[in-house]
């Protein structure tokens, strides 16, 4: 079987066609490791600045003792196109009261679930990216999205 032909990919586009395909799925996947299992899970991101992603958490779910015990994460993106992004990155819990009130408030249902922002079981998590990769439509090539313009 011959391998896909994508369309070409300019190298200074990389940053703009990586936050199109952040931008344009909702629920990208979550992995993580439990001991020496991989996970992996959609997730709901409650924030995204260029490719520093948070994302809410209840106390009580999996993914937080996995995190706890390694905070290497990896998130995946893909849109309609199947154009994907994979950002690499450590999860950090964010206890930054201006950064959590301003997630709090631009999020409905984070309210309407949690009712309180002082809820003991909420976390909130700062992805911070250690490498993001874009692969256009299948076609089996990673390029590596430079961060500098767009990490933080």
């Amino acid at each position: 079987m011959a391998k896909p032909q994508a369309e070409p990919v300019n190298p200074s586009q990389l940053v703009d066609l990586a936050k199109a395909v952040i931008q344009a799925d909702r629920f990208p996947y979550l992995a993580t490791i439990d001991r020496d299992q991989p996970r992996l899970r959609p997730v709901s991101p409650v924030k995204t600045e260029g490719f520093t992603v948070y994302v809410a958490n209840l106390r009580n779910y999996h993914k937080t003792q996995e995190i706890e015990a390694n905070p290497k994460v990896e998130l995946c993106y893909l849109d309609d196109r199947h154009d994907q992004v994979r950002i690499t990155g450590v999860a950090e819990t964010v206890s930054d009261r201006n950064v959590l009130q301003q997630i709090w408030d631009a999020n409905p249902l984070l309210r309407q679930y949690l009712r309180d922002i002082n809820n003991p079981q909420l976390i909130l998590y700062r992805i911070r990216p250690t490498w993001v990769r874009f692969m256009r439509e299948w076609a089996l090539d990673y390029y590596e999205v430079p961060m500098d313009k767009g990490a933080t």
